[in-house]
């Protein structure tokens, strides 16, 4: 079935994500790309070190309202960095909701980042990195370059439960879409993480209490893609994977 307006409020309304619940579900819908990111964000958030004036990069930011919500609810500066969405449209969502002298919009490529090395205090990436990560060297001279030693880099990406070692099964490739190549399991990352030979693991799976699967569920409910075959055939083999680090002092 697909769901009413009314309906998809209703789900948006959950108490496990109280910070969330602050912030406007019609604003939410109308600027999250794929997911609810603000449960990402916090469910992440909620075990970083974050501490008021700390400099984060927002890495693959979207339309910038998990930046957002990071500045206004732990009081950080953000820079807000994504490569696809224009930096002024972003500007006026976040002039919108009084963050101008907390956030800071940027076009940004993954493979030619503008910041200096150990310029941030930590990173935080939602929905991006599966983009453009493609190991542990990626990861070391592109992304980690820019936090400081001892700085903390929080990831939530989609992913597998099960990697498909045998291929892509016959019932689903009508339905395979080239994002989901660039998708990995929990143990790929942990490995791109280990193998960067500059991230220390602190956390590694797939939400607390393996809420991966459930929320990303509950976020294709919300948007009404529930119904498509692709997620009907393999919604069980989906989750969000999070990962939080930090980057080594020697």
């Amino acid at each position: 079935m697909l769901y009413s307006k009314q309906e998809i409020l209703d789900m948006m309304r959950d108490p496990r994500f109280p910070l969330s619940q602050k912030y406007d579900p019609d604003w939410i819908l109308a600027n999250a790309m794929g997911s609810h990111c603000l449960w990402l964000q916090e469910i992440l958030a909620q075990d970083m070190q974050l501490k008021p004036g700390m400099r984060i990069l927002d890495m693959g930011c979207g339309k910038g309202i998990g930046s957002i919500f990071l500045a206004r609810e732990f009081g950080v500066q953000v820079w807000a960095a994504d490569l696809w969405i224009d930096p002024t449209d972003n500007r006026q969502r976040i002039c919108e909701m009084d963050a101008a002298e907390q956030v800071y919009p940027i076009r940004a490529d993954a493979n030619a980042l503008p910041f200096a090395d150990d310029f941030f205090d930590a990173m935080v990436s939602i929905n991006s990195l599966f983009f453009y990560v493609t190991g542990g060297a990626f990861l070391r001279e592109k992304i980690l370059r820019c936090i400081k030693p001892g700085g903390e880099i929080g990831v939530v990406v989609p992913g597998f439960i099960h990697a498909y070692t045998d291929g892509i099964p016959e019932e689903l490739k009508p339905h395979w879409h080239d994002d989901l190549n660039h998708w990995h399991t929990l143990d790929w990352w942990v490995n791109c993480f280990e193998s960067s030979g500059e991230a220390e693991i602190a956390t590694a799976d797939t939400l607390p209490g393996d809420e991966g699967n459930r929320i990303f569920m509950k976020s294709m409910r919300i948007y009404n893609t529930h119904e498509e075959p692709l997620h009907v055939l393999a919604g069980d083999n989906f989750t969000f994977i999070r990962i939080i680090a930090r980057r080594k002092t020697q």
